[in-house]
């Protein structure tokens, strides 16, 4: 960040850590910056700090604050540093967390139904669920798919073609 603070135009975290743009990126960020928070709660950018060097805040348009610095560069702040995704975009889409949910719920019942043979410990979604309602989905929004190929299956496991 120190290095790129500078020369940034936007600057979005996804880093899930605590004052990722903090006072001294806040101080090199150049004149109409535009910083926005994408990652973890509403801890990414140190807008205590950003506050403390604002000689005045407004909202020219809805989900941008405009923080006027007492040196007179103005940086843009989108959805008051909270998650993007969330706070501008009206939160998660019920088409997107449906999936979510059925996820949630099969993986529940999953470990529910097996969990005399499950190591304790944090495991993947079994593939069959992930496809299961990958597939509900589809049928759902009236789309078809191709079934992959054997060959189509196995690969994105391998690295014998495109790397070389």
């Amino acid at each position: 960040m120190e290095e790129a603070a500078p020369d940034a135009d936007i600057v979005i975290t996804v880093t899930g850590d605590i004052n990722v743009i903090d006072r001294t990126h806040l101080e090199a960020l150049k004149d109409g910056a535009i910083v926005a928070n994408s990652g973890h709660f509403n801890d990414e950018i140190n807008l205590a700090a950003l506050d403390e060097l604002s000689a005045e805040v407004t909202s020219p348009r809805q989900f941008v604050q405009s923080h006027r610095l007492h040196n007179g560069r103005t940086l843009h702040v989108l959805a008051e540093g909270r998650l993007l995704n969330l706070a501008a975009a009206e939160g998660h889409p019920a088409a997107v967390m449906d999936m979510s949910f059925a996820n949630q719920a099969l993986c529940a019942e999953y470990v529910a139904r097996n969990h005399e043979t499950l190591a304790l410990g944090v495991h993947d979604v079994p593939t069959e669920i992930d496809r299961q309602v990958a597939q509900l989905k589809l049928k759902a929004m009236g789309i078809n798919i191709d079934t992959l190929t054997r060959q189509q299956e196995a690969y994105p496991a391998s690295w014998e073609s495109g790397t070389s």
